[in-house]
């Protein structure tokens, strides 16, 4: 059991640092060089490093900033978000300082500047929202305004993807309020500065819809609904072998007049195959149907968030 803990505990920190390199990336390759804002502590640490003309790099103000954040955090979410939270956190706030310069000016040109800034905002704001995602998955975070989602959302119902949404808005607005300097030490005009806020909230808007894509990719659920005259073997194997929770109601067929039993479950659509697999080699004449299902509560499922701590 200490062995299987220990690579389960690999695996998380593997992909949060992966989850961190992606969101890194997404920010140093496209965003940073057409001098982009997005939203949370990173879109706060780079309106400072703009407005600093570099002097301030965003990874100071990252880390100061979410210091605060995780102590919150620990006494709201626990000691292991809190220990997985301060890695990404330190490794984030490493990378952005550190990689900045990293990759060759021709990259940078060919890969952001050559390509145009909405092509620009794509590309990045998917790095980040699965970079993002990824992190999240794992227990930990990026910090910042995710860090809050995740606390609300551990309260009250409210998807992480539409509470960053609210809190990048008011970041990226703010831009508008202090001094943006370019690359080339050129101030930047008030039209820039707009164009820029916009593409500020497309940006949070694709890192919104692709951060709720992914966590809730995986917990999509289906209902299965199975008539066959081996409804009970069908009913014990999905018990026994798949150990999910089954329903068998009694029906009749009103063409044929006939008695007949109904088997449903519930599980989740990544497990769907599994169960088709499983009815099908027991009857492959077994009349199914599979449709999609939200908001499954209950053991096994998601916990209902009535927002009373107790």
């Amino acid at each position: 059991m200490n062995n299987k803990k220990f690579w389960i505990g690999v695996k998380e920190y593997f992909l949060i640092t992966l989850g961190v390199t992606m969101y890194v990336m997404g920010w140093i390759i496209f965003l940073i060089p057409n001098n982009m804002i997005g939203g949370g502590v990173t879109g706060l640490g780079s309106i400072v490093q703009y407005a600093t003309n570099g002097v301030i790099k965003i990874g100071y103000t990252y880390f100061v900033v979410n210091a605060g954040l995780l102590v919150a955090a620990l006494f709201t979410l626990g000691r292991s978000f809190g220990a997985k939270s301060i890695y990404a956190i330190l490794l984030t706030s490493v990378l952005l300082n550190a990689a900045q310069g990293i990759f060759p000016d021709q990259i940078i040109q060919t890969l952001a500047l050559d390509n145009g800034k909405l092509m620009c905002t794509i590309m990045g704001g998917i790095m980040v929202g699965i970079g993002i995602g990824l992190s999240m998955s794992q227990g930990g975070s990026t910090g910042g305004t995710d860090i809050i989602a995740l606390i609300v959302n551990k309260y009250r119902n409210v998807s992480p993807g539409r509470m960053i949404l609210i809190l990048d808005a008011v970041i990226i607005l703010s831009s508008l309020l202090v001094p943006s300097y370019m690359a080339d030490g050129t101030l930047m005009s008030w039209p820039d500065k707009i164009t820029t806020v916009v593409y500020g909230f497309i940006l949070i808007t694709i890192v919104s819809t692709v951060l709720d894509l992914y966590l809730t990719g995986s917990r999509q659920s289906v209902q299965i609904f199975v008539l066959s005259p081996k409804f009970a073997e069908i009913a014990d194997a999905i018990t026994n072998e798949l150990h999910r929770g089954v329903t068998v109601f009694n029906g009749k067929g009103w063409y044929t007049k006939h008695d007949t039993e109904v088997v449903m479950v519930i599980t989740r659509k990544a497990d769907l195959n599994v169960f088709l697999k499983c009815i099908n080699s027991i009857d492959p004449n077994a009349f199914i149907s599979v449709s999609s299902v939200t908001g499954v509560y209950g053991q096994g499922f998601d916990k209902f968030k009535s927002g009373n701590k107790k």
